[in-house]
């Protein structure tokens, strides 16, 4: 018999729990905005608190669903920042970005600590390369990082975001592993980015 075309399959409705959103559809687009973060790293476009505070309420006058507030940890200026934004917006998600450090996480919480709706987004290096020559650990030391870090976040809030950085240079079955990892360690968000570019 001659095989079905893919585009003909039509797959089960799935529908899934979030701990921020309640139940959605699989086909429903979450909107994860990190101009106050990623976007600030643009040459000549830091700043200051009061400025990423008018941004933020920019952005939740358009609709966005989760905003990625900074990286509390990288400054007094970050923290203040998303501790702000945090305590004056109702609509979207806050998210802080932290790195899988216990001390990373801690200050994202805190930070986070007044927001209706929070999440901490937690990364840590998968590609064998970053594992050898940045952190200088092994792939079973970067497995267990990956569940003390999200296990920690989860202590703080239900949403947490996991993300591999340098995803698509990471070897697909340790990726795999990877994930499981972090799902299984209660991540509810995952981010497989292409970190270098590759």
């Amino acid at each position: 018999t001659r095989p079905t075309h893919p585009s003909s399959f039509k797959a089960d409705a799935m529908t899934i729990n979030h701990p921020n959103f309640g139940k959605i559809a699989d086909d429903h687009v979450i909107i994860f905005d990190t101009t106050l973060r990623d976007g600030e790293q643009a040459p000549g476009f830091s700043m200051t608190a009061d400025e990423k505070l008018r941004m933020a309420q920019a952005l939740a006058a358009l609709g966005v669903d989760v905003m990625e507030a900074g990286f509390p940890a990288a400054s007094p200026n970050d923290f203040e920042s998303v501790r702000r934004i945090a305590s004056s917006l109702n609509g979207p998600v806050i998210a802080a970005l932290s790195r899988a450090a216990p001390a990373d996480i801690e200050r994202s919480a805190e930070a986070l600590s007044t927001a209706k709706r929070s999440r901490i987004h937690t990364f840590i290096a998968t590609s064998e390369l970053h594992m050898a020559q940045k952190l200088r650990m092994s792939p079973e030391q970067v497995i267990e990082t990956i569940k003390g870090s999200v296990t920690l976040a989860r202590n703080f809030t239900d949403d947490v975001e996991w993300s591999a950085e340098d995803a698509s240079r990471t070897d697909i079955d340790f990726l795999c592993r990877a994930v499981e990892t972090a799902i299984k360690a209660g991540a509810t968000t995952i981010n497989l980015p292409d970190t270098v570019g590759y």
